[in-house]
């Protein structure tokens, strides 16, 4: 068993957020454990505790990273997009794509809970950032809207867009022929989009 004084904090935190990450890889959160964890990097529980706080810290930390990681490829898709509708596209399949690609990890963004702690800042600016993105991107598609409309607009686009990548990753369309959650998405943009621009 390694002693406290063999890691620096911060080896610490990147060795079970690799460990956390690569469990996550194959298996859903709930199969998880603080012990677990500990257990991967040879470590007794309280020493992840004295690192993070608690479990559920711990966890957050693990949301953070996959954030993280969605909000570079969400970049990404944005800045190689040719036109602000393009972008908005490429946004909601590069979520479809990453949600398909890391289930678990994903997953696990929407299904870990505070127990009724505050939410810390710096994971509310990496919420902020992600949805800053699709305001902006509708705010360039129709400048006539108003920062309420633009809002309210995004929040019913990127639901609209959260269920069907979460009935993608269950397998829950229920539907006889396969159906392909990027024509869903495109049926719902379109939809918007034509809105917008009769």
């Amino acid at each position: 068993m390694a002693r406290r004084n063999d890691h620096t904090r911060e080896e610490l935190v990147n060795m079970t957020l690799e460990q956390v990450k690569n469990f996550l890889d194959e298996h859903p959160h709930h199969e998880l454990s603080l012990r677990k964890v500990a257990a991967m990097i040879g470590y007794v529980p309280s020493t992840l505790v004295n690192v993070f706080g608690n479990y559920n810290l711990l966890l957050l930390h693990a949301v953070a990273q996959t954030l993280d990681e969605l909000f570079q490829q969400a970049e990404l898709c944005v800045r190689d997009s040719t036109s602000s509708q393009q972008a908005l596209r490429n946004l909601a399949f590069c979520y479809l794509d990453f949600a398909t690609a890391h289930p678990y990890r994903w997953q696990l963004i929407f299904q870990h809970t505070m127990n009724g702690e505050d939410l810390p800042e710096w994971q509310t600016d990496r919420i902020d950032n992600m949805t800053g993105m699709l305001e902006t991107l509708i705010g360039q598609i129709n400048s006539d809207m108003s920062d309420k409309q633009v809002l309210e607009a995004s929040r019913v686009i990127w639901a609209g867009v959260h269920g069907i990548t979460l009935l993608t990753v269950d397998d829950k369309l229920f539907t006889s022929s396969p159906v392909d959650g990027k024509a869903l998405i495109n049926n719902l943009l379109d939809t918007y989009l034509n809105s917008w621009h009769k």
